[in-house]
């Protein structure tokens, strides 16, 4: 058969297979939700080096001790961020203000997965998405097509043995660009979940479904002059050789106070950093980019293999090639997202010219994904947090495990929003609480009540026309004082509206004090 009807034709079953196992999982109460979410963790963690093993030689891309950790912070961390999240029933309640949320699944997501970070990134979303009762369709780079339907795989089998539907969790086997097009278009596709390039997130907005869309990032750190050198060397270090800097929040340029760089260059090479010449700068750009993008073929290299493909040799224990470089832009392609161990290198005189040289990297791709700054001086920090267009501004923190959450005191996710500096929906962490709808419902409030409904009642019965009821007791979800009998002049009231009824449906009237999050 041709591959593109087959493609096609696996997305239209995955969807309806899916779906229909969704609404059997709606109705899960939280115990059930979370059970199935824990015996998913405990089966990722199980799996963590072998998908780490199988996404290196299947995609080529970094090194198995990276793919490992990207596994477990994804699987691990994020459980422990939202284990307690209620996501079932009422979620939230105001009994003063007699306002209440109630939680509910969107339905079918469509999960669009990168080569870059595959099984993480999968176990991440699958996670997310059962935590709030909705199904999953997963769509793989076509690179990763292995690995990501192994971890799919894992999870899907320990979700079925703890009681979810079969089929909650599906996955594409065959995948081209129109199938996953169509996958993100579908009418049974109620929100669509999708990580990687630029192109695929203008794809994702324009597909006419609901679309948390998350692209590249083009991140600046600067060394002021007032950092902890050997600390901000040790921190780029340790960002760029976790798992060859695969991941978007990876720092790409650096920007030093040039009365520090002698020193910081120095710090960078006691760490084994590798500053290039200007041939040899000159001999990587064509390497590393392609036309007006970067050259997919050394996404997640080692320093030497980048080296060694423009023409020079670096010894193999190299961290990261530093490259000395004069401008950003169309003219300068270093300046532009390269995921590998490489960092051009930009010296300044001063804070003014350290600010217009970080913001012309965050203009040329970066816009609103995160910055990074390394110094003690706490007045500089909190003036620059207050200047740079991003969603993400890390101080004295390695960039690719900042921004995910995982060095700092941030959501963990493997999916970052750019917001409206970035063109994208939400600037957030997107984690599990972006994957759930909250209905609510409120009482009048007794103020507006007594202004503007009661005197109506009131000229009513002025009016000679019939008395209305008496307003009903007060409903709340606490048992109280009984109200006291109506008096025999007045007409009995209407019964007091039943909690749990249509209102609630089909979620289970549960009480709120179970699964209000405790703060």
């Amino acid at each position: 058969m041709d591959k593109d009807l087959v493609a096609l034709q696996e997305v239209r079953d995955s969807l309806r297979k899916t779906r229909e196992a969704q609404k059997k999982y709606a109705r899960f109460n939280q115990a059930q939700v979370d059970r199935v979410c824990r015996a998913m963790v405990d089966a990722g963690l199980a799996h963590c080096q072998y998908l780490a093993d199988i996404a290196v030689e299947e995609t080529g891309i970094g090194r198995p001790d990276g793919k490992y950790l990207k596994n477990r912070f994804a699987i691990e961390n994020t459980w422990e961020d939202i284990k307690d999240l209620a996501t079932v029933g009422i979620v939230a309640a105001d009994e003063k203000n007699r306002s209440y949320e109630i939680a509910e699944p969107y339905g079918v997501i469509a999960a669009v997965i990168p080569t870059t970070n595959p099984t993480s990134t999968a176990m991440f979303k699958i996670l997310i998405a059962l935590k709030t009762r909705n199904g999953i369709v997963v769509s793989p780079h076509p690179r990763a097509v292995k690995s990501i339907g192994e971890a799919c795989r894992i999870l899907h089998e320990a979700a079925v043995k703890a009681g979810a539907p079969e089929g909650i969790i599906t996955w594409l086997a065959h995948v081209t660009i129109e199938a996953t097009g169509h996958l993100m278009k579908h009418k049974d596709t109620d929100l669509i979940l999708a990580t990687g390039g630029a192109g695929l997130v203008e794809a994702a907005y324009s597909a006419g479904n609901p679309a948390y869309g998350v692209g590249p990032g083009n991140v600046p750190v600067y060394v002021h002059r007032s950092a902890d050198l050997a600390h901000a060397a040790a921190c780029l270090v340790n960002s760029q050789t976790f798992d060859n800097a695969t991941i978007c929040s990876s720092e790409q340029s650096v920007v030093c106070d040039r009365e520090v760089g002698q020193a910081f260059r120095r710090e960078m090479e006691s760490l084994k950093a590798y500053f290039t010449s200007p041939a040899e700068t000159k001999a990587l750009e064509p390497v590393c980019i392609q036309g007006d993008r970067m050259n997919p073929a050394i996404v997640g290299l080692f320093p030497w293999q980048i080296a060694e493909r423009a023409g020079f040799k670096v010894h193999k224990e190299t961290t990261v090639l530093m490259v000395p470089y004069e401008g950003v832009g169309p003219k300068y392609p270093l300046s532009m997202e390269i995921l590998t161990p490489l960092l051009t290198y930009y010296e300044v005189s001063g804070e003014d010219e350290a600010m217009r040289r970080s913001r012309e990297i965050l203009e040329y791709g970066g816009m609103g994904h995160t910055f990074v700054i390394h110094a003690t001086d706490e007045d500089l920090v909190r003036r620059w947090a207050f200047e740079m267009p991003v969603h993400r501004y890390l101080v004295n923190s390695p960039s690719t495990q900042g921004a995910v959450g995982f060095s700092v005191n941030m959501e963990p996710s493997m999916t970052l929003g750019c917001g409206a500096f970035g063109k994208n929906i939400s600037g957030d962490n997107i984690t599990a609480r972006h994957l759930m709808l909250v209905k609510r419902f409120c009482y009048v409030d007794p103020k507006y009540d007594e202004r503007f409904i009661q005197p109506l009642i009131s000229g009513r019965k002025t009016e000679g026309r019939s008395a209305s009821p008496a307003p009903s007791p007060r409903v709340g979800f606490a048992s109280g004082p009984a109200a006291p009998p109506p008096s025999s002049a007045a007409p009995v009231p209407a019964p007091a509206p039943r909690i749990g009824g249509p209102i609630l449906s089909p979620v289970r009237p549960y009480l709120m004090d179970k699964y209000v999050r405790k703060s």
